[in-house]
């Protein structure tokens, strides 16, 4: 039975809808607030002011810091996060046999919301490592990254690892055999054979953690809470205080579209050279 295309815009039209209501919109409007002196609130009349906002953006320390932090913190975590979730791949696509038992506890983290596994690791941070004589690392702006790194690592991990188990499933078993017979070993296998063919799955995941990383901001109210003296707060989290706390809404939006356009930036040359790394391979 054929079926009318019309069908397709019914059944998508609710969702296109909410999309465009949700997130197009209000993306639009925000723009336009980026333009103009406001503290948000409907009594206080809006002052138009150009770019100027856009310029004190950058002669702003607070924000230039949380920008570097968060671009060390994701460079680690994007690493941390993608070898081992490659590692705990390539040991459950094994005959291990509780590898189906290691998948569903090592995806597990990533069902738990950060800002309960923030708490989670806070008492951990705080209280395990008080005692053994490491000191508290949530209120260091060193070991409060290492922290956060290791929290992200912790819950992100197990989700990529489902994307490079999907990407080793799909290797063909020919493929295998004929490397096995040239007589190429683990490590040649692994890396002249599995990881050329696993490019789609990198691509994948890294534009996912790429993306998540600079976004991160629930792992760093509930771990960190930006730490002593905003020493450890992060770009989104220095947005949602411009906003929130501070009252500057319109230059608050200019920080929020410039984190927009870095995050487009970087996440489109990751995908363009990884996709082209595909095409060579």
């Amino acid at each position: 039975m054929k079926i009318k295309k019309g069908w397709y815009a019914l059944f998508t039209a609710p969702l296109m809808l909410v999309f465009f209501c949700v997130v197009v919109i209000p993306f639009f409007i925000g723009i336009g607030y980026s333009f103009f002196s406001w503290d948000g609130l409907a009594k206080h009349r809006a002052v138009f002011v150009g770019f100027q906002n856009f310029i004190n953006v950058f002669q702003d320390g607070r924000f230039i810091s949380s920008a570097l932090r968060t671009t060390v913190f994701t460079l680690i975590a994007v690493l941390t996060v993608n070898i081992l979730g490659i590692f705990f791949a390539l040991v459950v696509t094994t005959k291990l046999r509780v590898r189906n038992l290691a998948r569903t506890m090592l995806f597990m983290p990533y069902l738990i919301g950060g800002l309960i596994l923030g708490y989670i690791w806070k008492a951990v941070f705080q209280e395990y490592f008080l005692n053994i004589g490491w000191g508290n690392w949530t209120t260091d702006s060193v070991k409060g990254i290492a922290a956060m790194v290791i929290v992200t690592t912790w819950q992100m991990a197990g989700y990529v690892m489902i994307v490079y188990i999907t990407g080793i499933m799909a290797i063909p078993n020919d493929v295998m055999e004929a490397a096995s017979v040239d007589g190429a070993g683990y490590f040649q296998t692994l890396f002249k054979v599995k990881f050329p063919l696993l490019m789609p799955s990198f691509t994948i995941c890294l534009f996912l953690t790429l993306s998540n990383c600079f976004k991160i901001y629930d792992v760093n109210v509930s771990l960190t809470g930006a730490g002593p003296g905003n020493a450890l707060e992060m770009y989104s989290l220095n947005i949602y205080n411009e906003i929130f706390s501070l009252s500057n809404f319109g230059y608050g939006q200019a920080k929020a579209i410039i984190f927009f356009l870095i995050i487009a930036v970087v996440t489109l040359a990751q995908v363009t050279i990884t996709k082209k790394r595909e095409v060579a391979m």
